[in-house]
């Protein structure tokens, strides 16, 4: 079975200052695959590089079988990429319930489609705020509605950057359950994380990022199991 992304040479500058050194990595159908590394080792960078938000090179950048190095955005988007960045980017003057159909795209052959039911269903803690508007929820909350927002897109992968960071504990383990949950809906899932911990709870593959380079590639059970490498790479 082909990859259902396929990423070899990345390579990322901002200005002069080369961030990322040929990133070489796989994205199966279904899986979880954790970017892991400290601040600045490069993880946003990758996901921002994969889908066009800031210029980049690779030797091969397909997803799906489609090239995708140096297409427009939201024409990767189109293709079933999905992207949830760090920041939200929720529309805070829109409820719940608007902000989903924002990002309402039709159903893709052979698979049933998000509808704002089965993301209540997903993110409980949405269904009880349905008119509630962005700027009156919490971190948290609104990294469930990113995501949800997403999903309305019925994207065969996310890229999904740091949903761990800043919000609750309480809500940290729901976020661990959703990114499970997604993932036995059949949706891929690359993760941008700085919390090893949470990432473990949910990843299947590890993709371990010091200074733009990759460390280690391989499974999640591997790595955690492995405390001179945790060490060695992330300082725990």
């Amino acid at each position: 079975m082909n990859p259902l992304l396929d990423v070899s040479g990345l390579k990322a500058s901002y200005g002069r200052a080369q961030v990322l050194f040929g990133l070489s990595f796989q994205l199966e159908p279904g899986e979880v695959t954790a970017l892991i590394g400290r601040n600045g080792a490069g993880k946003t960078t990758t996901l921002k590089a994969i889908v066009s938000l800031i210029p980049a090179q690779a030797d091969r950048l397909v997803f799906k079988g489609h090239p995708i190095s140096g297409l427009s955005t939201y024409r990767i988007a189109r293709l079933g990429l999905g992207y949830v960045p760090e920041d939200r980017r929720i529309f805070t003057d829109l409820t719940v319930e608007e902000n989903l159909e924002v990002g309402r795209q039709g159903a893709r052959p052979g698979r049933s489609p998000w509808t704002p039911e089965r993301l209540f269903r997903l993110f409980p803690n949405l269904a009880t705020m349905k008119r509630r508007r962005g700027n009156e929820m919490s971190g948290g909350e609104q990294q469930m509605l990113s995501i949800a927002r997403t999903l309305m897109g019925n994207p065969d992968a996310i890229l999904l950057d740091e949903p761990s960071e800043g919000i609750a504990p309480v809500l940290v383990q729901a976020m661990a359950e959703a990114v499970r949950a997604m993932k036995s809906e059949g949706v891929a899932i690359l993760l941008s994380e700085q919390n090893w911990a949470f990432a473990a709870a949910v990843a299947d593959k590890a993709c371990v990022i010091e200074r733009g380079e990759m460390r280690y590639q391989g499974p999640m059970a591997d790595f955690m199991n492995d405390e001179a490498l945790r060490r060695q790479t992330l300082g725990v």
